[in-house]
Protein backbone atom coordinates (compact mmCIF):
# COMPACT_ATOMS: atom_id res chain seq x y z
CA UNK A 1 0.00 0.00 0.00
CA UNK A 2 1.29 3.37 -1.10
CA UNK A 3 0.43 5.36 2.17
CA UNK A 4 4.25 6.97 2.68
CA UNK A 5 4.72 11.11 2.62
CA UNK A 6 8.69 11.50 2.30
CA UNK A 7 9.51 15.28 3.70
CA UNK A 8 12.64 17.28 3.11
CA UNK A 9 13.77 20.42 5.29
CA UNK A 10 16.43 22.32 4.40
CA UNK A 11 15.50 25.85 5.17
CA UNK A 12 18.51 26.76 6.93
CA UNK A 13 21.16 25.26 8.75
CA UNK A 14 19.71 21.80 9.39
CA UNK A 15 19.48 18.78 6.70
CA UNK A 16 16.63 16.57 7.43
CA UNK A 17 13.81 14.47 5.81
CA UNK A 18 11.22 12.10 7.23
CA UNK A 19 8.77 9.80 6.40
CA UNK A 20 5.66 9.50 7.76
CA UNK A 21 2.57 6.97 7.33
CA UNK A 22 -0.67 9.72 6.01
CA UNK A 23 -3.06 7.32 7.58
CA UNK A 24 -1.58 6.64 11.43
CA UNK A 25 0.70 9.48 11.76
CA UNK A 26 3.59 7.12 12.30
CA UNK A 27 6.97 8.18 11.72
CA UNK A 28 8.32 5.37 9.75
CA UNK A 29 11.94 7.04 9.56
CA UNK A 30 13.49 10.65 10.85
CA UNK A 31 17.19 11.61 10.06
CA UNK A 32 18.68 15.16 10.93
CA UNK A 33 22.47 16.60 10.41
CA UNK A 34 22.76 20.00 12.07
CA UNK A 35 25.20 22.11 10.70
CA UNK A 36 26.55 24.21 13.97
CA UNK A 37 29.30 22.69 14.46
CA UNK A 38 30.54 24.04 11.12
CA UNK A 39 28.94 27.75 11.66
CA UNK A 40 29.82 28.08 15.37
CA UNK A 41 33.19 29.17 14.56
CA UNK A 42 32.03 32.32 12.91
CA UNK A 43 29.26 33.41 15.24
CA UNK A 44 26.49 32.40 13.03
CA UNK A 45 24.93 30.81 9.73
CA UNK A 46 26.97 31.55 6.74
CA UNK A 47 24.46 30.79 4.05
CA UNK A 48 26.97 29.89 1.72
CA UNK A 49 28.68 27.16 3.74
CA UNK A 50 24.44 26.08 4.57
CA UNK A 51 24.08 25.25 1.11
CA UNK A 52 27.69 23.35 0.66
CA UNK A 53 26.76 21.32 3.68
CA UNK A 54 23.16 21.02 2.79
CA UNK A 55 24.21 19.35 -0.73
CA UNK A 56 26.23 16.87 0.82
CA UNK A 57 24.29 15.69 3.77
CA UNK A 58 20.92 15.45 1.92
CA UNK A 59 21.85 12.79 -0.70
CA UNK A 60 23.33 10.59 2.52
CA UNK A 61 20.47 10.68 4.56
CA UNK A 62 17.78 10.04 1.04
CA UNK A 63 20.23 7.05 0.83
CA UNK A 64 19.24 5.31 4.18
CA UNK A 65 15.60 5.90 2.19
CA UNK A 66 15.72 3.94 -0.64
CA UNK A 67 13.84 0.87 0.49
CA UNK A 68 10.59 2.90 1.69
CA UNK A 69 10.60 4.62 -2.26
CA UNK A 70 7.92 1.52 -3.48
CA UNK A 71 5.53 2.33 -0.69
CA UNK A 72 5.16 6.55 -0.97
CA UNK A 73 2.39 8.21 -2.52
CA UNK A 74 3.92 11.59 -2.30
CA UNK A 75 6.84 14.21 -2.05
CA UNK A 76 6.97 17.21 0.23
CA UNK A 77 9.62 20.11 0.42
CA UNK A 78 9.69 23.29 2.67
CA UNK A 79 9.66 26.14 0.23
CA UNK A 80 9.39 29.09 2.02
CA UNK A 81 10.63 30.83 4.30
CA UNK A 82 13.99 30.16 4.64
CA UNK A 83 17.41 31.27 3.22
CA UNK A 84 17.69 30.78 -0.65
CA UNK A 85 20.60 28.66 -1.09
CA UNK A 86 19.54 26.41 1.32
CA UNK A 87 16.04 26.14 0.37
CA UNK A 88 17.05 25.19 -3.42
CA UNK A 89 18.85 22.28 -2.03
CA UNK A 90 15.83 20.54 -0.80
CA UNK A 91 13.34 21.92 -3.21
CA UNK A 92 15.81 20.47 -6.33
CA UNK A 93 15.87 17.10 -4.98
CA UNK A 94 12.12 16.89 -3.99
CA UNK A 95 11.22 17.89 -7.49
CA UNK A 96 13.76 15.05 -8.80
CA UNK A 97 12.09 12.58 -6.75
CA UNK A 98 8.97 13.87 -7.82
CA UNK A 99 9.70 13.60 -11.63
CA UNK A 100 11.37 10.14 -11.22
CA UNK A 101 8.89 8.19 -8.65
CA UNK A 102 5.94 9.96 -10.37
CA UNK A 103 4.78 11.50 -7.66
CA UNK A 104 2.54 14.47 -6.61
CA UNK A 105 4.80 17.46 -5.22
CA UNK A 106 3.72 19.14 -2.14
CA UNK A 107 4.96 22.44 -0.88
CA UNK A 108 4.94 23.50 2.93
CA UNK A 109 5.23 26.84 4.48
CA UNK A 110 8.21 26.31 7.06
CA UNK A 111 6.14 28.13 10.08
CA UNK A 112 3.40 26.16 9.14
CA UNK A 113 5.68 23.16 9.86
CA UNK A 114 6.04 24.27 13.03
CA UNK A 115 2.47 24.55 13.86
CA UNK A 116 2.14 21.09 12.86
CA UNK A 117 4.65 20.36 15.58
CA UNK A 118 1.96 20.63 18.07
CA UNK A 119 0.33 17.69 16.36
CA UNK A 120 2.67 15.23 15.11
CA UNK A 121 0.64 12.17 16.54
CA UNK A 122 -2.93 13.44 15.98
CA UNK A 123 -5.43 15.62 14.31
CA UNK A 124 -5.05 19.04 14.08
CA UNK A 125 -6.49 21.29 16.42
CA UNK A 126 -8.69 24.68 15.71
CA UNK A 127 -9.77 28.38 17.02
CA UNK A 128 -6.37 28.23 19.20
CA UNK A 129 -3.65 30.62 19.78
CA UNK A 130 0.30 29.80 19.07
CA UNK A 131 3.19 31.55 19.85
CA UNK A 132 5.69 31.08 17.18
CA UNK A 133 9.45 32.00 18.20
CA UNK A 134 11.45 30.38 15.46
CA UNK A 135 14.74 31.97 14.19
CA UNK A 136 13.89 35.14 12.67
CA UNK A 137 10.12 35.29 14.03
CA UNK A 138 8.24 36.13 16.78
CA UNK A 139 4.45 35.85 16.41
CA UNK A 140 1.27 35.20 18.12
CA UNK A 141 -1.35 33.81 16.02
CA UNK A 142 -4.84 32.92 15.89
CA UNK A 143 -5.69 29.30 14.11
CA UNK A 144 -9.27 30.10 13.93
CA UNK A 145 -12.50 27.52 12.84
CA UNK A 146 -11.80 28.31 9.37
CA UNK A 147 -8.29 27.00 9.25
CA UNK A 148 -7.20 31.17 8.72
CA UNK A 149 -4.16 32.24 10.13
CA UNK A 150 -4.58 35.47 11.87
CA UNK A 151 -1.22 37.39 13.01
CA UNK A 152 -2.19 39.30 16.36
CA UNK A 153 1.17 40.49 17.59
CA UNK A 154 4.77 40.22 15.99
CA UNK A 155 8.03 41.90 16.54
CA UNK A 156 8.96 44.94 15.13
CA UNK A 157 12.90 44.53 14.98
CA UNK A 158 15.15 41.57 16.81
CA UNK A 159 13.53 37.89 17.42
CA UNK A 160 13.19 35.91 20.81
CA UNK A 161 15.98 33.92 19.06
CA UNK A 162 17.91 36.67 17.96
CA UNK A 163 18.03 38.60 20.34
CA UNK A 164 19.65 35.37 22.35
CA UNK A 165 22.28 34.43 19.77
CA UNK A 166 23.16 38.23 19.65
CA UNK A 167 23.71 38.97 23.30
CA UNK A 168 25.70 35.52 23.51
CA UNK A 169 27.57 36.64 20.81
CA UNK A 170 28.49 40.06 23.14
CA UNK A 171 29.39 37.78 25.42
CA UNK A 172 31.73 35.69 23.24
CA UNK A 173 29.44 32.50 23.80
CA UNK A 174 29.19 29.92 21.54
CA UNK A 175 26.74 29.41 18.37
CA UNK A 176 23.65 28.67 18.98
CA UNK A 177 23.54 31.65 21.53
CA UNK A 178 19.68 30.77 23.04
CA UNK A 179 21.09 27.52 24.73
CA UNK A 180 24.08 28.98 25.95
CA UNK A 181 22.87 32.30 27.53
CA UNK A 182 19.60 29.66 28.96
CA UNK A 183 22.41 27.46 30.95
CA UNK A 184 24.20 30.53 32.22
CA UNK A 185 21.44 31.60 33.64
CA UNK A 186 21.24 28.80 35.49
CA UNK A 187 24.60 29.71 37.40
CA UNK A 188 23.32 32.97 38.43
CA UNK A 189 24.01 33.82 42.01
CA UNK A 190 23.69 36.73 43.11
CA UNK A 191 20.38 38.01 40.61
CA UNK A 192 20.88 41.65 41.28
CA UNK A 193 21.02 42.78 38.23
CA UNK A 194 17.68 43.39 36.15
CA UNK A 195 16.89 45.39 32.47
CA UNK A 196 14.06 47.10 31.84
CA UNK A 197 11.18 44.77 30.55
CA UNK A 198 10.52 46.45 27.21
CA UNK A 199 7.22 48.25 26.00
CA UNK A 200 5.94 47.61 29.28
CA UNK A 201 2.82 49.65 29.93
CA UNK A 202 2.31 50.25 25.90
CA UNK A 203 -1.36 49.02 24.84
CA UNK A 204 0.32 48.18 21.74
CA UNK A 205 0.71 43.93 21.64
CA UNK A 206 3.35 43.98 19.15
CA UNK A 207 7.44 43.38 20.54
CA UNK A 208 10.45 44.57 20.27
CA UNK A 209 13.98 43.31 21.74
CA UNK A 210 16.49 45.51 20.14
CA UNK A 211 16.44 47.52 22.93
CA UNK A 212 16.93 45.35 25.65
CA UNK A 213 19.77 43.85 23.26
CA UNK A 214 21.23 47.20 23.55
CA UNK A 215 21.14 47.40 27.73
CA UNK A 216 22.79 44.01 27.61
CA UNK A 217 25.54 45.26 25.51
CA UNK A 218 25.32 48.55 27.86
CA UNK A 219 26.31 46.09 30.73
CA UNK A 220 28.57 44.03 29.19
CA UNK A 221 30.79 47.12 28.14
CA UNK A 222 31.09 47.84 32.07
CA UNK A 223 33.37 45.29 32.11
CA UNK A 224 37.22 45.13 30.97
CA UNK A 225 37.20 41.12 31.33
CA UNK A 226 34.05 39.05 31.76
CA UNK A 227 34.38 36.13 33.79
CA UNK A 228 31.76 33.53 33.86
CA UNK A 229 29.75 35.01 37.31
CA UNK A 230 28.97 38.20 35.66
CA UNK A 231 28.33 36.33 32.53
CA UNK A 232 25.93 34.54 34.81
CA UNK A 233 24.26 37.13 35.83
CA UNK A 234 23.84 38.97 33.10
CA UNK A 235 22.13 36.35 31.36
CA UNK A 236 19.67 35.79 34.40
CA UNK A 237 18.93 39.51 33.68
CA UNK A 238 18.50 39.10 29.82
CA UNK A 239 16.39 36.10 29.67
CA UNK A 240 14.28 37.16 32.60
CA UNK A 241 13.62 40.45 30.97
CA UNK A 242 13.09 38.47 27.68
CA UNK A 243 10.31 35.98 29.18
CA UNK A 244 8.68 38.95 31.24
CA UNK A 245 8.22 40.67 27.63
CA UNK A 246 6.77 37.74 26.10
CA UNK A 247 4.55 37.36 28.83
CA UNK A 248 3.01 40.51 29.30
CA UNK A 249 2.02 40.92 25.66
CA UNK A 250 0.27 37.61 25.68
CA UNK A 251 -1.21 38.43 28.92
CA UNK A 252 -2.88 41.05 27.29
CA UNK A 253 -3.54 39.33 24.87
CA UNK A 254 -5.45 37.02 26.66
CA UNK A 255 -7.46 39.45 27.78
CA UNK A 256 -8.97 40.50 24.69
CA UNK A 257 -8.97 36.99 23.08
CA UNK A 258 -10.98 33.38 24.53
CA UNK A 259 -8.19 30.73 24.40
CA UNK A 260 -9.68 27.02 24.61
CA UNK A 261 -5.96 25.82 23.46
CA UNK A 262 -2.72 27.44 23.29
CA UNK A 263 0.38 26.30 21.77
CA UNK A 264 4.41 27.36 21.41
CA UNK A 265 6.20 26.42 18.87
CA UNK A 266 9.57 27.20 17.25
CA UNK A 267 13.20 26.46 17.87
CA UNK A 268 13.24 29.42 20.77
CA UNK A 269 10.04 27.30 22.72
CA UNK A 270 12.60 24.93 23.89
CA UNK A 271 13.34 27.54 26.43
CA UNK A 272 12.52 25.95 30.02
CA UNK A 273 12.25 29.35 31.40
CA UNK A 274 9.47 30.54 28.39
CA UNK A 275 7.47 27.38 28.80
CA UNK A 276 7.39 27.37 32.64
CA UNK A 277 5.56 30.57 32.73
CA UNK A 278 3.64 30.68 29.31
CA UNK A 279 2.42 27.01 31.48
CA UNK A 280 1.40 29.54 34.50
CA UNK A 281 -0.16 31.88 32.56
CA UNK A 282 -2.48 29.18 30.51
CA UNK A 283 -3.33 27.29 34.06
CA UNK A 284 -4.22 30.86 34.96
CA UNK A 285 -7.14 31.30 32.14
CA UNK A 286 -8.38 28.30 32.68
CA UNK A 287 -6.27 27.53 28.51
CA UNK A 288 -5.21 23.83 27.50
CA UNK A 289 -1.47 24.14 26.50
CA UNK A 290 0.50 22.05 24.27
CA UNK A 291 3.86 21.84 23.33
CA UNK A 292 6.09 20.25 20.70
CA UNK A 293 8.50 17.90 21.98
CA UNK A 294 12.03 19.29 22.66
CA UNK A 295 13.37 16.74 20.30
CA UNK A 296 11.08 18.71 17.37
CA UNK A 297 11.28 22.24 18.12
CA UNK A 298 13.72 23.58 16.07
CA UNK A 299 13.98 23.01 12.42
CA UNK A 300 13.23 19.29 11.50
CA UNK A 301 11.55 17.62 8.32
CA UNK A 302 8.90 15.36 10.52
CA UNK A 303 6.55 17.90 11.23
CA UNK A 304 6.96 19.51 6.99
CA UNK A 305 5.67 15.50 7.10
CA UNK A 306 3.17 15.94 9.26
CA UNK A 307 1.96 19.10 7.86
CA UNK A 308 1.63 17.57 4.24
CA UNK A 309 -0.95 14.77 5.18
CA UNK A 310 -2.90 17.76 5.67
CA UNK A 311 -2.17 19.16 2.41
CA UNK A 312 -2.12 15.40 0.48
CA UNK A 313 -6.07 14.94 1.81
CA UNK A 314 -6.70 18.77 0.31
CA UNK A 315 -5.11 17.50 -2.65
CA UNK A 316 -2.93 20.52 -2.12
CA UNK A 317 -0.05 19.97 -4.84
CA UNK A 318 1.98 21.88 -6.83
CA UNK A 319 3.24 21.65 -10.44
CA UNK A 320 7.13 20.58 -10.75
CA UNK A 321 7.92 23.29 -13.14
CA UNK A 322 6.38 25.84 -10.79
CA UNK A 323 8.89 28.24 -8.75
CA UNK A 324 8.17 27.84 -5.72
CA UNK A 325 11.16 29.00 -3.67
CA UNK A 326 10.67 32.12 -1.60
CA UNK A 327 12.85 33.87 1.21
CA UNK A 328 9.77 35.30 2.33
CA UNK A 329 6.69 33.50 4.25
CA UNK A 330 3.79 34.07 0.81
CA UNK A 331 1.61 31.59 1.92
CA UNK A 332 0.69 31.75 5.46
CA UNK A 333 -2.68 32.86 6.02
CA UNK A 334 -4.22 29.37 5.76
CA UNK A 335 -3.49 26.37 7.09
Amino acid sequence: MKNLILAIESSCDDSSIAIINKDTFECVFHKKISQEEEHCKYGGVVPELAARLHNAALPNILEQCKNYFDKLCAIAVTNEPGLSVSLINGITMAKTLSLSLDLPLIAINHLKGHIYSLFLKQELLLDMGILLVSGGHTMVIKLDKDKNLNIIARTCDDSFGESFDKVAKMMNLPYPGGVEIENLAKKAVCKNLSFSVPMLHSKELNYSFSGLKNQARLEILKYKNLDESIKAEIAYAFENAACLHILDKLEKIFKKYSFKFFGIVGGASANLNLRSRVESLCKKYNTKLYLAPLAYCSDNALMIARAAIDAYKNKDFVNIEQEILSPKSLNFSKI
